[in-house]
């Protein structure tokens, strides 16, 4: 029989390519989807199955993460086999902002859906998506051994959301597993993260559609993979029959000008022409390098990433020009749902 998962955040980046990992292993998949009266489910469109066809194997749910009773009920009715929660206010700069939301969803989301696994009763194994942002100013190369120092209110929601998980695991006996994942992208990264807002500006200013690109701090070195191949980490780590914890990154460093300075070569452009400072992007609290080892997902998970920061670069350039010239073109419409 086909296992089932249930994925949170199943419309954002990786969910989008988590469902689309499980769906071709034969799963069915179950996604958690918060009511907007806007369309918020273009990344999952393509996989998307109507709730008329017969037998589907992907369907969204209306609930969220602020909302302890109805993951009780949903969990109770879908039975699944995995959980994956990769909902969150996820946005580091935006978390200064919003703190309180923040950390409601990211780190109380977290505890509300482990206790929500373990007041429903269900057997079942949990994903929870931490972050390299909870090493903060740690210093580098960072692994499952290294302390915490969060310099961010996303990195303390992050940091709650980890020991909740191992709380639980420790306390109920939950096959709880945390992901430490680094900074990983893609095509479908968030159009606000900087890598996707330097892609973009890439192909409008290629396009003649834009002029100047303002960022802040281009000296902060982290380490970038690609979306689709930590997505496989994951599943990865509920395969085991015992669960832990696992640090996925690609050891590699690059700073944001070095990731500019790649993206804009990939459309023959000087980066330096375009790109200007702004301090309003800058964070209260920056942290300044992330690197990690994945020493341990390699040795006991057999993972390993292909895909470096420059290929990335140019691969998520080209995808833009290509997206852009489809919307100009008017081939690109979408269907709504």
């Amino acid at each position: 029989m086909s296992k089932t998962a249930l994925i949170s955040g199943v419309t954002g980046q990786d969910g989008s390519y988590l469902a689309e990992l499980l769906l071709s292993k034969g799963y069915t998949v179950h996604g958690l989807l918060r009511r907007s009266s806007s369309f918020n489910t273009e990344r999952i469109d393509h996989i998307y199955q109507e709730p008329q066809d017969f037998g589907r194997a992907l369907e969204l749910h209306y609930a969220d993460l602020s909302d302890g009773v109805a993951l009780v009920n949903l969990l109770r009715d879908i039975q699944p086999d995995e959980v994956y929660n990769l909902g969150a206010q996820s946005h580091v700069r935006v978390s200064f902002d919003v703190p309180l939301y923040t950390g409601d969803v990211t780190g109380l989301g977290a505890m509300r859906l482990l206790e929500a696994v373990r007041a429903s009763g269900i057997d079942t194994r949990v994903y929870q998506a931490s972050s390299s942002e909870m090493f903060g100013s740690a210093p580098p190369p960072q692994n499952e051994l290294t302390p915490f120092h969060p310099r961010s209110p996303y990195g303390c929601a992050k940091v709650f959301a980890y020991w909740t998980t191992v709380n639980y695991r420790e306390a109920y006996g939950l096959h709880a597993t945390n992901g430490i994942l680094f900074n990983h992208e893609s095509p479908r990264r968030g159009e606000t993260f900087v890598t996707r807002k330097i892609t973009r500006a890439v192909a409008r200013i290629h396009a003649g559609l834009q002029k100047k690109l303002y960022l802040g701090n281009l000296d902060a070195v982290r380490d970038w993979g690609y979306a689709p191949e930590y997505v496989e980490a994951m599943w990865l780590m509920l395969q085991q029959d015992e669960p832990d914890d696992y640090v996925v990154a690609t050891g590699q460093s690059a700073t944001v000008r070095q990731f500019l300075a790649a993206a804009f070569a990939a459309a023959g452009l000087e980066w330096t022409d375009y790109v200007r400072y702004d301090p309003k992007y800058e964070r209260p609290s920056e942290v300044d390098a992330l690197i990690g080892d994945a020493g341990k997902a390699r040795e006991k998970l057999g993972w390993q990433p292909v895909t470096g920061w420059r290929e990335l670069a140019e691969l998520m350039v080209r995808a833009d020009i290509e997206t852009l010239e489809a919307e100009l073109s008017g081939a690109r419409v979408r269907v709504d749902r």
